[in-house]
């Protein structure tokens, strides 16, 4: 499989609302009636009128991150959030000089870089396992880059030796996108970084001689420690050969979805065919789970985007597919024009096979664990209309048995568990973007007054007209 042409280019607000006291009600049955049926509806007025503000809508001086200062990005009829970091992650801040760095244990972190910086973390590392050392840079959508721009992710030993060869990390395009990938020690006979100590963890500025102003970043860290293998096991092998497509056209009623910002927020998708749109500058982001031995094929359709026909120039790359995996490792990516008219961009990945490590294509060696799978869709800023996209995503082959961990997979991070092959992530012709609108339906009304149903029936209508006013679904002209 071919890596792709474009180079290795590569995170929600909550509210709380207080309902006014019940004081004033009856105390007969009808008045208890009454009030058991107001505070119903104060409930779901509570729950439901936040529910019908638009996802990603961007509040002046707040990005839709919920960072001051990294507020999304705008243009005509559209809105591009801001990167969603984990809810979880921990605020770190990388040193300048190297036995400084704060020292990380697997976990998420988040911090900022800014252009000409260099911070160094530390990890603590084991004899046995493997690990994985990754950087996101998100910056703020909008921002002016180049295509060279971007970071170098890079895991050393304390005398300095590289665990693995360092990885540069560039948007591979004028239109800013969060890009990620990871820096490996791996565990082998022959290879560096064996022994058990402390590890030096570094992520520094790489740029165009442009010079991007790029100031205080957001990157978000990640540390994963991938489990040995039990005393005198040894790896299944990978397979020999492979198919290089689908054995046919992804078909079915397509359900909706709605991606998110980056890896934390992005809806689970499966074997099927999703409908979804994607803005100018834009980025959108889905999971699958993909166990061993099985593939992952993508088609994304992108409709015709009104380039080129007196209006925005086309765009020779502006359409892009990209793949990443478990570990946030970059696996490969498609382009495709924007011309004005339909396009697509296809990719398809080996079996995932432990011993796909080993492998001298970067492609096939980013499929070396079975788990969630990371899709991005990115639209160049470039093009004039937010276009509808229609994903097709195929998981084939019967999931097989994996390696013989010394220790709990799942727990670090790694595999997939049943009920990730359940849910939205297991058919096309689920509606996740409508279930909220699907829970209104089964509300039943018996028992209700007629003013209580009223009421309903208004926050109803009011979900559905404020979805539809949303600037994630631009009004057709």
């Amino acid at each position: 499989m071919s890596r792709g042409s474009a180079t290795t280019a590569v995170a929600a607000a909550g509210r709380t609302a207080t309902g006014p006291t019940t004081a004033g009600w009856g105390t007969t049955a009808r008045g208890r009636a009454a009030r058991s049926g107001g505070l119903l509806v104060l409930a779901l007025a509570q729950v439901l009128v936040p529910l019908a503000q638009p996802a990603g809508a961007v509040v002046p001086g707040r990005g839709t991150s919920g960072h001051a200062g990294h507020a999304g990005y705008e243009t005509p009829g559209w809105a591009v959030p801001a990167y969603e970091t984990d809810p979880g992650a921990q605020a770190v801040k990388g040193a300048t000089a190297m036995k400084k760095g704060p020292l990380l244990r697997p976990g998420t972190y988040t911090d900022t870089i800014s252009a000409g910086e260099r911070k160094y973390y530390r990890v603590d590392l084991d004899a046995i396992s493997n690990a994985y050392v990754s950087a996101v840079l998100a910056p703020p959508p909008g921002s002016e880059v180049a295509g060279t721009d971007g970071i170098r992710v890079t895991l050393e030993s304390a005398d300095r030796q590289q665990c693995s060869d360092s990885t540069d990390i560039t948007f591979g395009g004028a239109t800013a996108r969060p890009v990620a990938d990871y820096s490996t020690r791996r565990i082998g006979e022959g290879r560096a970084c064996q022994e058990a100590g402390q590890y030096l963890y570094t992520v520094e500025w790489i740029d165009s001689k442009s010079g991007t102003g790029a100031e205080s970043w957001p990157v978000e860290l990640k540390f994963m420690s991938e489990p040995g293998l039990k005393d005198g096991e040894t790896a299944p092998p990978a397979p020999s050969s492979w198919s290089s497509g689908p054995p046919g056209r992804i078909s079915g009623e397509a359900g909706s979805t709605k991606g998110g910002s980056g890896f934390n927020d992005a809806p689970a998708v499966g074997r099927g065919v999703w409908r979804d749109r994607v803005g100018p500058g834009e980025s959108r982001f889905y999971k699958v789970p993909v166990d061993w031995g099985q593939q992952l094929f993508l088609d994304a359709e992108f409709g015709g985007s009104g380039s080129g026909r007196g209006g925005s120039p086309a765009v020779a790359d502006g359409l892009r597919l990209s793949l990443f995996n478990t570990a946030r490792g970059f696996v490969e990516s498609a382009d495709a024009a924007a011309s004005g008219s339909s396009a697509k961009a296809s990719l398809g990945t080996a079996p995932v096979a432990f011993a796909n490590r080993s492998s001298d294509e970067a492609d096939t060696g980013a499929m070396r664990f079975a788990g969630w799978y990371y899709i991005r869709v990115s639209v160049d800023e470039r093009v004039g209309n937010p276009l509808p996209l229609t994903l097709r995503v195929a998981v084939e082959g019967e999931a097989g048995p994996g390696p013989a961990y010394d220790r709990d997979e799942f727990a670090a991070g790694f595999g997939v568990l049943d009920e990730d092959r359940q849910g939205p992530a297991a058919s096309g012709g689920v509606d996740v973007t409508d279930g909220r609108r699907a829970t209104m339906r089964v509300i039943g009304l018996s028992g209700v007054g007629t003013g209580t149903a009223l009421v309903l029936g208004l926050v109803v209508w009011t979900l559905r007209t404020r979805r539809r006013a949303s600037p994630w679904e631009p009004p057709a002209h």
